[in-house]
């Protein structure tokens, strides 16, 4: 293996502010502790809490690196205590905590994911953040399962097209609300059964007309607010709702009489503050699950555009503009 530098490049702003606070810096390459890997980083995703963090919306959790980036692929180049030797000089990609717009990042050896034959760099790391977030929410605590109708709100984000490709392969009938026509036909074109354009439909009545009054079995929502419950209305009976975000607000009415009438469901959860152990454990989950499905060409991720690491604030710039359809990710080196 080529020998690992003292120093690298990353993105790693000292305050809060505009995308324009994105600027490559120096900064050590991380040391991989016990149960950790060095992966030289070839590509990270960009994600939705990505700008929050750079707006002081999201601080880090404890532990965590400053640098942004919760998503990487590229390959292991050191090891950490107690690690297998045989990960050293593979390509992998992975969930981090924090770190990835960077040229190394550290990470727990159970939080990476083989990058098979035929999945780019690019595309390995638009993958974890989006699959461990929807298949944790979706599958797990939503229970859907093959034959569900499910809601997904945000239906062209990073979020909203994984929950499109893995409703296709898990037999659900995906209704997505997206913000245009132009995003609607795009979710439709990558297999969702049905696309509301929330800004001219109510989403509320389409859904009732769409599933003939019967209502979805679960909705995964990252809206919030005044949404919440307008979505227990789509709900059929013992429907489930999961909060994976709230870009519309932290607080919502919640009627409890629907709940207890139609025995409804409500959860959520957060992944970034989850502890190693956890994440490893999804992550051997999805590899007996899902990444057979990757390994077959079965699933790609969407990727909208690809920014070199240098131009992290233009990757930014296009996310908070909201036109992207898929994952914005950035080349690094």
């Amino acid at each position: 293996m080529a020998q690992v530098p003292e120093m690298m490049t990353a993105i790693d702003p000292e305050g809060h502010g505009g995308p324009e606070i994105l600027v490559p810096v120096t900064r050590p390459v991380p040391q991989p502790a016990e149960g950790e890997v060095l992966i030289r980083v070839a590509a990270a995703g960009v994600n939705r809490p990505d700008v929050a963090q750079r707006q002081g919306n999201y601080p880090p959790p404890p532990g965590a690196p400053s640098i942004p980036g919760l998503e990487v692929a590229g390959t292991i180049v050191a090891l950490g205590p107690d690690v297998d030797d045989a990960l050293l000089g593979q390509p992998v990609c992975a969930l981090v905590s924090g770190g990835g717009y960077a040229e190394y990042v550290a990470v727990c050896a159970g939080q990476c994911l083989p990058v098979p034959d035929g999945l780019s760099m690019v595309e390995a790391a638009a993958i974890p953040e989006t699959l461990f977030t929807v298949w944790t929410n979706l599958f797990e605590r939503a229970y859907a399962t093959e034959g569900d109708t499910v809601l997904v709100h945000g239906g062209t984000s990073g979020i909203g097209t994984m929950a499109i490709l893995l409703g296709r392969i898990f037999g659900l009938t995906v209704i997505v609300t997206a913000g245009s026509d132009e995003k609607c036909a795009a979710a439709r074109v990558l297999g969702a059964a049905h696309a509301i354009n929330y800004k001219r439909q109510d989403f509320v009545a389409e859904v009732k007309a769409i599933t003939g009054g019967k209502g979805v079995q679960a909705v995964l929502d990252m809206v919030g607010g005044d949404y919440v419950p307008r979505n227990l209305q789509c709900l059929g009976e013992d429907g489930r709702h999961v909060s994976i975000a709230v870009q519309g607000g932290a607080e919502a009415t919640i009627p409890l009489w629907q709940v207890m009438r139609r025995r409804l469901t409500l959860t959520g959860s957060t992944l970034r503050a989850r502890d190693a152990a956890f994440k490893s454990l999804v992550a051997d989950e999805l590899i007996r699950t899902v990444w057979p499905h990757v390994a077959a060409g079965k699933l790609r991720p969407v990727i909208d555009r690809v920014f070199p690491l240098a131009e992290a604030a233009a990757a930014h710039a296009r996310m908070e503009a909201g036109d992207h359809v898929g994952k914005i990710v950035l080349t690094v080196g």
